[in-house]
């Protein structure tokens, strides 16, 4: 059963396929959250073998939000010559998680394309996003 069944066509999602998309080379990043201890089995067994071949680096941050009793861990993928996209995406998430301030549209459309959404695909999913919001606050 789809979860968000009022998602627009365009939006991807990339989740459950970041793997074969990589492997693919149509994903640059993948990036997976979630906090310590994780409450899903993360997928680094499927990667591994990928990582120690030297088809992906992968890269492991910790946070430490300050409003919440457990840290937040964070495993970045990426292809070799796009392992930039790391450093990029952790600090958009470690300014906005730690509470440093607060997320933004920009901060939304830069995640997705260094995830390696299409501008087109971002654009669409900021649109769904605020239309979610607006039925939240009934605005």
């Amino acid at each position: 059963m789809d979860e968000r069944p009022d998602i627009p066509e365009g939006i991807g999602p990339h989740e459950l396929r970041e793997l074969e998309l990589m492997l693919a080379g149509e994903k640059p990043l993948a990036m997976f959250s979630d906090v310590v201890p994780s409450s899903f089995e993360w997928p680094e067994a499927n990667f591994e073998p990928h990582v120690q071949a030297g088809t992906f680096v992968k890269r492991e941050k910790i946070l430490r939000i300050s409003d919440m009793p457990l840290p937040m861990r964070y495993v970045y993928y990426a292809l070799p010559q796009e392992d930039w996209r790391i450093d990029k995406l952790h600090a958009i998430n470690a300014e906005i998680q730690t509470g440093r301030r607060k997320s933004t549209d920009q901060d939304e459309f830069d995640t997705g394309r260094l995830l390696g959404y299409s501008d087109d695909q971002v654009r669409i999913f900021l649109r769904w996003l605020k239309k979610g919001r607006a039925k939240q606050t009934g605005t």
